[in-house]
């Protein structure tokens, strides 16, 4: 496998890590402080959100034939 590639998969799982790790933690102090509004309230990722690294890499495995 490609060194960056595996690099970029591994910031990638680190992001997703983090930014999950945190949202967990908004919800269960949301939960605690308003549980009659909890199941509406949304999180912002911020810098923990790893869309900018969706389908960055193009090998011949992601490539789909027309």
């Amino acid at each position: 496998m490609d060194p960056d590639k595996r690099k970029l998969r591994q910031l990638k799982k680190a992001i997703k890590r983090s930014g999950n790790k945190s949202r967990r933690q908004s919800l269960k102090r949301e939960l605690a402080e308003n549980p009659e509004e909890a199941h509406r309230s949304e999180y912002d990722f911020g810098r923990d959100s790893s869309t900018g690294l969706n389908a960055m890499d193009s090998d011949a495995t992601r490539r789909r034939d027309k």
